[in-house]
């Protein structure tokens, strides 16, 4: 009885459970619910973003730019994964992409969850799948 006590609880708990994120690009991105849907993150939870001023393949955003939207960098070494590739920046850098949209951070979010760089400008908009 106690067994079967025990295997009730914990299948009541596996059903509550929060849904784990799944997880691209060796773990570099993630996605994660919230209160604009579900969107990509980097591995810290952090949103990412596209800029409509990127062409495909090609991140446009350097300088001032890239200090207020940071790209999401590849490691060397790293590999294309099915949606998820690899854009070279002008510094020869490794940036991730998504469907050939370069990805990137933005200064304003604090903390995992914010989503705060959503609509900038009207050419900044959050990474969802």
């Amino acid at each position: 009885m106690l067994v079967s006590a025990l295997l009730a609880g914990g299948l009541a708990a596996t059903a509550f459970a929060p849904a784990l994120a799944e997880d691209y690009a060796s773990g570099a991105i993630r996605t994660m619910d919230t209160a604009k849907g579900e969107i990509l993150t980097d591995a810290l939870g952090m949103a990412l973003y596209t800029f409509d001023k990127d062409a495909p393949g090609v991140s446009n955003c350097d300088g001032d730019c890239a200090m207020k939207w940071p790209p999401v960098t590849a490691p060397a070494g790293a590999k294309a994964d099915g949606e998820f590739s690899l854009v070279t920046r002008k510094d020869g850098s490794q940036q991730w992409a998504f469907n050939g949209k370069p990805l990137y951070l933005w200064q304003g979010d604090k903390k995992p969850g914010d989503v705060g760089g959503d609509g900038v400008g009207g050419v900044w908009h959050l990474a969802k799948e």
